[in-house]
């Protein structure tokens, strides 16, 4: 798991945009915030990215993105997205490795929990919010933001 102060792991994954994105192509550009979250269509998910994405807005006064990230597939993104209009990357870590590069990824239940991670321009861990359980959804957009501010 990274450690706020240091370097966040960089990956490599495909998204729900048809591209491939990395980390490491927002270093020296934008702030970035990831959001693990375990499943498309699941109730608690289908109410925090479309909260998240309701304010893109806001996150890009601020110069940040913010990415989805689980194990769900491009396609499962892409019917998600579209259903409930979200207007964010969301990114395929069919594996899991990503998630367990952050320390996030629930083993026996097969996908990731619920985390935000927020990472400035250089690639530098600089906030994370872990939620003890997967239905749990504390973190809002408001904090996000407020937390983005302090950069």
């Amino acid at each position: 798991m990274p450690v706020v102060g240091e370097k966040a792991p960089d990956f490599k994954l495909k998204s729900s945009l048809d591209s491939e994105i990395s980390l490491s192509d927002f270093h020296k550009k934008k702030p970035v915030v990831l959001v693990f979250y375990p499943l498309d269509f699941s109730p608690v998910c289908s109410i925090q990215l479309p909260e998240y994405s309701s304010r893109k807005a806001d996150f890009d006064k601020l110069g940040a993105e913010i990415i989805g990230i689980n194990r769900d597939s491009v396609y499962t993104h892409k019917a998600w997205s579209k259903e409930f209009g979200i207007d964010l990357p969301l990114l395929a870590d069919m594996k899991g490795d990503v998630a367990k590069a952050y320390g996030v990824y629930l083993e026996e239940r097969g996908l990731s929990g619920r985390a935000v991670f927020i990472i400035d321009k250089e690639g530098v861990l600089r906030h994370q919010h872990i939620e003890k359980a997967t239905g749990d959804f504390s973190f809002h957009a408001n904090d996000i933001i407020e937390e983005l501010k302090k950069l």
